[in-house]
């Protein structure tokens, strides 16, 4: 199998089969649910736990590792040290993962001694942090910068039951729009007295990832859902103009785990595998220039970007073939991987003034692949249906009724500060419009906003999950959106112009 590319084996009549993991009421509650998947990665409440707390929580078994997550809290890394810290933050990642796989392979002694957890997992865990964070701090001081006070602090994680997300033992909240944002839709689903809810061996392969999630409150009936979706109204001088690019829906079946925006350099530096459409020199190796030469499936060849997300698969207990690889079974992700039947590429203006082109090889970030265990703060895809998409869910999978299928969306960040193309964090860069005015914060100017909307044709029912770092249980909140800018500049200045003009492009 290529690193980046390989042929799907996924058939209707395999796909098919996943429609008896659930059994469906017509209210939409879960009769039986048999859903296997994978994981994802680290938080900012760096809570230790003594034996006598692991034992309380013991008893509702922990499921996950929950870490500060050091590379949002670095915003102004030296230039000079931001390759070598990049390399330290993946190795965190490595380690979590590790961590996570022993705590799936070792449930049963950890079911035995309430103790064994912190003693064999949590414990050497923290001192192998401590060593990276570090080596952080004298890199960012050695490039003349001033590492965070407390840095050595986030060395400690905590165990963390399936029920958990944000740390402090609370659930999080799905958003009512398309930015992150508060908010609970009603009716989220629960499992009945008969549904079965997934194992504890938690190992890899064999397509029976157990203990990794999704859950059946993972799940909720779209129909349940009260509308929720609220947007701000255009005022005078709005950009109300859109530019649409087609690059298709990665029917190619180009893949690899690696993140270029996060990781650079770093094979599997994602631990879960993404979608590509766009550009096809996009892996962890990828400079600006190979970005700039390579081939892309975009329509128009003057739009070379890279547009990326984790992807789809079916949770029916079959093996995909990438069951043995880094960034599928070995990183605990399995099923069947589904080609989205359409994605749109769109470009919105801005409610409140005229856009400016964007840079180009401007990075955003989307989402937070680790929002299961930082908490909701950054998390900012949507979860609906066709036929109900005023109704938009951000820490549940929706169930669609028959005939109308599963849509994920994100809308990225369209405010930029006018300089830099990436942060060190690859979010302070770039900000939200004001949700109720539309405004970009001071000092930001309107970018074109990129709105991507994936749709899935798959069995109705709690039978998929996205890919996510081992440690995230595949939870949707996790979900989230990558992109580069690779329209070359003539292009760019046409989009916005469009966009401006109030003119609907392509």
């Amino acid at each position: 199998m290529g690193r980046t590319s390989r042929k799907r084996r996924s058939s209707l009549t395999t796909r098919m089969t996943v429609a008896s993991a659930a059994l469906l009421l017509g209210g939409g509650g879960l009769v039986a649910v048999n859903v296997y998947a994978s994981a994802h990665e680290e938080n900012s409440s760096g809570t230790g736990q003594d034996a006598g707390s692991d034992a309380a929580q013991q008893q509702q078994q922990i499921a996950t590792i929950d870490c500060p997550d050091v590379g949002t809290s670095l915003p102004d890394v030296p230039d000079r040290a931001r390759g070598e810290v990049d390399g330290e933050l993946a190795t965190l990642d490595t380690q979590i993962t590790e961590a996570y796989q022993r705590l799936a392979s070792t449930r049963d002694a950890a079911a035995q001694d309430p103790a064994f957890v912190q003693n064999a997992i949590l414990g050497p865990l923290k001192d192998k942090r401590g060593a990276v964070l570090e080596r952080i701090r004298l890199e960012i001081n050695r490039a003349g910068g001033r590492a965070p006070d407390g840095l050595g602090g986030m060395a400690q994680c905590a165990g963390q039951p399936s029920g958990g997300g944000t740390g402090d033992g609370s659930s999080p909240d799905p958003g009512n729009s398309a930015q992150p944002s508060a908010g609970s839709p009603e009716g989220s689903a629960q499992p009945s007295d008969g549904a079965s809810q997934p194992g504890d061996d938690g190992g890899g392969g064999g397509g029976q990832n157990q203990g990794n999630g999704p859950e059946a409150s993972d799940f909720v009936d779209i129909r349940s859902v009260q509308p929720n979706v609220t947007t701000a109204r255009n005022r005078s001088g709005a950009s109300r103009g859109t530019f649409t690019t087609k690059c298709g829906r990665n029917a190619n079946g180009k893949f690899n785990p690696d993140n270029v925006i996060v990781a650079p350099g770093v094979s599997n530096g994602a631990h879960h595998m993404h979608d590509y459409v766009g550009n096809q020199a996009n892996d962890a190796f990828a400079s600006d220039d190979d970005l700039a030469d390579g081939d892309t499936t975009c329509r128009n060849q003057g739009d070379k970007s890279t547009y990326y997300w984790p992807v789809l698969r079916l949770q029916n207990g079959n093996d995909e073939n990438d069951v043995d690889a880094d960034g599928g079974g070995k990183d605990q992700n399995v099923g069947e991987i589904q080609t989205p039947s359409s994605v749109t590429l769109k470009f919105d203006g801005n409610p409140t003034s005229k856009v400016v082109a964007m840079p180009r090889f401007l990075r955003i970030i989307t989402g937070d692949a680790k929002s299961f265990t930082n908490g909701p703060t950054n998390a900012n895809a949507s979860w609906s249906c066709t036929g109900f998409e005023n109704r938009q869910l951000k820490d549940k999978y929706p169930i669609c009724p028959d005939g109308s299928k599963v849509v994920r969306s994100f809308r990225f960040q369209s405010c930029w500060d006018g300089t830099n193309t990436d942060s060190a964090n690859h979010r302070t860069h770039v900000a939200f419009e004001d949700p109720r005015t539309g405004a970009c914060p001071q000092g930001f100017k309107a970018i074109p906003q990129l709105v991507q909307r994936i749709v899935y044709d798959v069995p109705p029912g709690p039978g998929f999950a996205v890919d996510s770092f081992p440690e995230q249980l595949h939870k949707p909140v996790t979900d989230h959106g990558d992109f580069i800018n690779v329209f070359d500049d003539r292009l760019m200045r046409r989009v916005a112009s469009c966009i401006n003009r109030g003119d609907r492009c392509t």
